[in-house]
């Protein structure tokens, strides 16, 4: 098994992938290494690739005019960035900078349409992950809301 099947087999919107269809989503992607520092994508930039932290860190921040920057994650080794600009065909919402050193996985819009146009049964499959993947984060930026909300009425 290949380094990258490995990485893509741990990743929640590839669970229940098979091991052939694994490789074929191997073989979109390509490895990339950024330095410490260096923007991995800005904010405004158009979103043609998903990312997935193989090594190292990756801040997530966006700038606050007149504050500077304001970190809003940092993503581990196994973390997916970037997919929401892929799905939705938008601009990037945030800064993403190589924290350390890193290395990533990534994979282009038009290489996973091309993907999922000519095998359905994958794109059936990460497609409801998606769902699921982005439900859950609806959920825990709810409760975050809440709780922030219920202590501003102290």
């Amino acid at each position: 098994m290949s380094a990258t099947v490995a990485a893509l087999r741990d990743l929640q919107i590839f669970k229940g992938l098979t091991d052939h269809e694994l490789d074929l989503m191997a073989e979109i992607c390509e490895r990339k290494r950024y330095e410490s520092g260096e923007y991995i994508f800005r904010e405004g930039e158009p979103g043609n690739r998903l990312f997935i932290v193989v090594e190292g860190e990756v801040r997530i921040s966006r700038q606050i005019p007149g504050a500077g920057e304001e970190a809003l994650a940092v993503l581990k080794t196994g973390a997916v960035f970037g997919e929401m600009a892929v799905f939705d065909r938008s601009e990037r919402s945030t800064d993403a900078i190589s924290h350390g050193g890193t290395g990533v996985v990534t994979i282009s819009r038009a290489e996973f349409e091309m993907l999922l146009d000519f095998h359905r049964d994958i794109a059936y499959k990460v497609l409801w992950s998606v769902v699921r993947v982005l439900s859950a984060r609806l959920r825990a930026t709810n409760d975050s809301l809440r709780s922030v909300l219920a202590m501003s009425m102290f």
